[in-house]
């Protein structure tokens, strides 16, 4: 059913009051710079802090899969990261160089990815879960010239492609120990490489709807954007506990789990081991977590083990809850405040963009399924690009492409080796998303789908977002994932795929409960037409839903690029 907004809880009642806004002049003056001028992202991140009054503050809380613990205070970090950064220019690493990191959620993977900055070559963190060939695609990719990882990730993946990468020149393994000696010896002590706002500091790759992987290039200049979001969008006070829980492989885990928190020089949670309910309660609870930035899936995982679970522990210090990755669900955000008292406030940006654009924050009343409002300093618009060049949509509540007015801080400077693609993304000074949006009469954007993702079903154009959130509301269905499906007489009829909630199984009975529950939610012309249960639908291992790979094998189509797969892989 339709609910109201849920208003924010006004300045007097929160335990800290909500961030004003932050101009990105402000943001750069809150930056300290290179001692003689430029910038490096690893120097305000973390040696401006090791060489003052947070020195001694704990970075990163890291909390082991077998129940290890470990704190790294600033002063700590800056000296492993200065060790990394010295064995990298012993390898002849510097500008121009890529340094790619394949660890699990472990300190020397931060380290590792801060001294690459450090010696002013770009980074690129892998996921750790990647099998060998979408390694072996970015790291040829990239161009790659050293590799960071683990013994058992070593012999568990990239020796079955040991040879098959011809640029990468070293591999250097942080718990070997011919390896780790190299980084004990190594001098603490670095003179970071002059880097400016437009030098390359991160390679992040972003898989398209067909083709190989795309590189997207990112500047040093990003930590401006990096910690203007950080305090707006994510509410990062200076004493706060935060917990990012992406991890560093993708962009997110980068940008939010790396760079922000350290940017505003707050205690970061590092969670070694893989998602479980019980023990993410657990740590909500013990670490004392201010702020938390999660996932849409991670968030309907812990919905799918109910909310009794959540209510077993208490979280006191818990005061700000932000989700990314993919739309959430207007159930997402009610169950929020069943499971923790709060709503959970869905933001939006892309890898493309590098940083957090548009945000319900802390001081918006939350629209539960909208991604919330342009931060200051972004300027973003619903637009058609036709052949009389781009024409922005004033009207309230007509879709078309999100867009933004190029120029943003954190903008990815390009696609690496693929010019044309880049210059595609762009037109009349706007970047132009692949996303289809609209913005309701109070100014908040609502996400309708990728363009390629639309639904064009007799004359209606269906998002699959919508949708999918209508059938999340059954009691019985966990997850869902919504296609188009050729019709000769609709064009496009839509297609459901349900997981079910444990204790539900597949009848008849129950297909017709969810289908007139849609139709009820949505009308006739919208809800699906079709629907089926899956035991697992296909996700990236971000997490996401892949619907161009459920429409490919419901129509014997081409899979395209599958190496983000979660079942892919090893």
């Amino acid at each position: 059913m339709d609910r109201p907004p849920i208003i924010a809880k006004t300045p007097a009642l929160l335990r800290v009051p909500p961030n004003a806004p932050l101009s990105f002049e402000e943001s750069r003056r809150a930056l300290a710079g290179l001692p003689g001028g430029g910038l490096n992202i690893a120097h305000e991140a973390v040696d401006r802090h090791a060489a003052g009054p947070r020195a001694t503050r704990v970075a990163i809380r890291w909390r082991g899969a077998q129940g290890a613990r470990r704190d790294v205070t600033y002063r700590e970090l800056g000296a492993l990261s200065n060790r990394f950064a010295n064995v990298y220019r012993s390898l002849g690493v510097g500008k121009g160089d890529v340094v790619f990191v394949l660890c699990g959620r472990i300190p020397e993977l931060y380290a590792a990815v801060l001294g690459g900055l450090k010696c002013g070559a770009a980074v690129s963190p892998l996921f750790a879960a990647f099998g060998p060939e979408p390694l072996k695609t970015r790291i040829n990719l990239g161009h790659g010239k050293v590799l960071v990882t683990t013994e058992a990730l070593y012999e568990r993946k990239v020796s079955k492609v040991a040879g098959e990468m011809p640029t990468l020149a070293h591999v250097l393994k942080v718990d070997a120990a011919a390896d780790r000696a190299k980084l004990d010896a190594a001098s603490d002590r670095f003179a970071i490489e002059r880097t400016t706002a437009d030098d390359v500091s991160f390679l992040h790759f972003t898989s398209g709807t067909t083709g190989m992987p795309k590189g997207a290039q990112h500047v040093h200049g990003a930590a401006v954007m990096h910690y203007a979001t950080g305090k707006v969008a994510l509410d990062l006070h200076d004493e706060d506990v935060f917990w990012c829980t992406a991890d560093p492989g993708w962009i997110t885990g980068t940008s939010y789990g790396i760079v922000a928190p350290l940017l505003h020089g707050v205690t970061s949670v590092v969670d070694e081991a893989e998602f479980d309910a019980e023990r993410w309660y657990g740590i909500l609870e013990a670490e004392q977590v201010s702020v938390w930035y999660t996932a849409p899936t991670a968030i309907r995982m812990l919905m799918k083990a109910g909310v009794e679970l959540a209510k077993r522990r208490t979280y006191p210090a818990l005061r700000f809850i932000a989700s990314v990755g993919e739309p959430l669900n207007p159930e997402a955000v009610w169950w929020g405040m069943d499971a923790f008292g709060m709503p959970i406030h869905d933001n939006w940006w892309q890898t493309e963009t590098g940083g957090i654009m548009i945000a319900n924050t802390a001081a918006m009343d939350v629209k539960p399924g909208s991604m919330g409002k342009p931060l200051p300093g972004i300027e973003a618009a619903i637009a058609r690009r036709g052949e009389h060049g781009v024409r922005l949509i004033e009207h309230a509540e007509q879709q078309g492409e999100l867009v933004l007015q190029a120029g943003w801080p954190s903008m990815f400077r390009g696609y690496l080796d693929q010019e044309e693609r880049y210059r595609k993304c762009f037109a009349d000074g706007w970047y132009f998303t692949g996303d289809l949006a609209k913005r309701d009469a109070d100014g908040y954007y609502w996400f309708v789908g990728r363009a390629d993702d639309v639904i064009k079903s007799a004359g209606h154009l269906i998002g699959p977002f919508e949708v999918e959130s209508a059938l999340m509301e059954h009691p019985a269905v966990a997850q869902a994932g919504v296609i188009g499906k050729p019709d000769p007489t609709l064009g496009e009829m839509v297609k459901a795929f349900v997981e079910l909630k444990p204790g539900n199984e597949w009848s008849e009975e129950l297909r017709l409960s969810i289908l007139g529950h849609a139709r009820k939610r949505l009308g006739a012309a919208v809800a699906p037409k079709e629907i089926a249960v899956s035991k697992a639908l296909p996700r990236t291992r971000s997490g996401k839903i892949m619907r161009r790979l459920l429409k490919a094998r419901e129509l014997g189509l081409p899979e395209g690029d599958t190496s983000t797969l979660e079942e892919s892989g090893e």
